[in-house]
């Protein structure tokens, strides 16, 4: 039993809150927006477990709006698991990141959303 792993489903989104600003803390100016978009392609990783992430446009024009010195300090995104329709992909599963737009972050917290 100890050996044993659940299998995680195959298909599942969440909603989460990204806090940008300790990422990109003490990186130069010019470098501070490409490591956010950077950070959030880790960060869906880890949460995600695959290594096929592709980000949003949505997300890329939020994340660029304030220019490359000042990337936004948090961001709510939806962390999308879905499967790979292209045969010969190494990878059976990618995830999608997505934008979603909240008035405030104040005690947001991760949520399952039914994918329906």
């Amino acid at each position: 039993m100890a050996g044993e792993r659940k299998a995680k489903p195959d298909l599942v989104s969440r909603d989460y809150t990204i806090h940008l600003a300790k990422r990109v803390h003490k990186t130069t100016f010019k470098a501070k927006t490409p490591r956010a978009i950077k950070q959030i392609k880790k960060f869906a990783q880890d949460a995600m477990g695959t290594k096929d992430v592709r980000i949003g446009t949505d997300v890329n024009k939020y994340v660029w709006a304030q220019g490359v010195r000042n990337p936004p300090k948090r961001i709510r995104v939806r962390l999308s698991r879905k499967r790979n329709e292209d045969e010969d992909a190494e990878e059976k599963l990618y995830t999608l990141v997505q934008l979603v737009e909240v008035s405030t972050f104040k005690g947001l917290q991760t949520e399952n959303v039914d994918s329906a």
